[in-house]
């Protein structure tokens, strides 16, 4: 993919570069949110990696200003802002994701693939794994054809861990993906509705990694 990458700490935008080049992206950076915008064009950018804190303009400003013009190019925050407040507020103006600083660089690469799965999908946004498909559009999930009832906070641990099949989630990261969507969680909430989600899932689908987290496998996995 083609990033532009929009971070004002140069050591950390040069380690960036250098970590999303050996994934094998092609990557933009700028150190201001006038060049950003300026630097956003559809056929150049596939995906904006985007810090909050610039030095010219806030860099809600720059989101806003590049959903209003280019609404189908995703952009994944970055920054060391990690109050809920700003979560929301950047979600809710169309950032496709958001992950506070300090951050692993296997997350960042494990989310920026969650988005390019997004986008493959094209306007079905179904993903299948063995016999359970989730439809990202309709917030539905089938098993066999067969809709499974599950609570918004079950579906949304269900969906983080189909989006992310073959990739362990921690409990950290999916209790943040609740606290994203706006969802209460209390000290066991995960434990409960991977339980209950369980029940209603395919045996085994759901696999716990003792004390790293939980994974979705893809049938080639198992």
């Amino acid at each position: 993919m083609k990033i532009l990458l929009v971070e004002d700490d140069t050591p950390l935008a040069q380690g960036l570069k250098q970590s999303l080049k050996r994934e094998k992206h092609v990557v933009d950076w700028v150190s201001s949110g006038n060049k950003a915008i300026a630097s956003v064009y559809p056929e150049e950018t596939d995906m904006v990696i985007l810090d909050l804190g610039l030095p010219d303009i806030d860099g809600i400003q720059v989101l806003k200003s590049i959903k209003s013009r280019y609404p189908q190019i995703p952009v994944l925050i970055l920054t060391a802002r990690g109050g809920i407040e700003s979560k929301v507020e950047g979600l809710d103006l169309g950032a496709d994701d958001y992950l506070p600083k300090p951050f692993n660089m296997e997350e960042l690469f494990a989310r920026m693939r969650v988005i390019e799965r997004r986008l493959g999908t094209g306007a079905t946004s179904v993903i299948e794994v063995g016999e359970v498909v989730l439809d990202t559009k309709a917030n539905l999930i089938f098993s066999n054809g067969t809709e499974i009832k599950l609570s918004s906070k079950e579906y949304m641990i269900a969906r983080t861990l189909i989006e992310n099949a073959g990739r362990i989630q921690s409990k950290a990261n999916l209790e943040s993906k609740l606290y994203e969507w706006g969802e209460e969680v209390s000290s066991n909430t995960i434990e409960v509705h991977v339980h209950n989600m369980r029940k209603k899932l395919p045996k085994g689908f759901v696999q716990t990694v003792r004390g790293v987290g939980y994974i979705v496998r893809k049938p080639e996995c198992r």
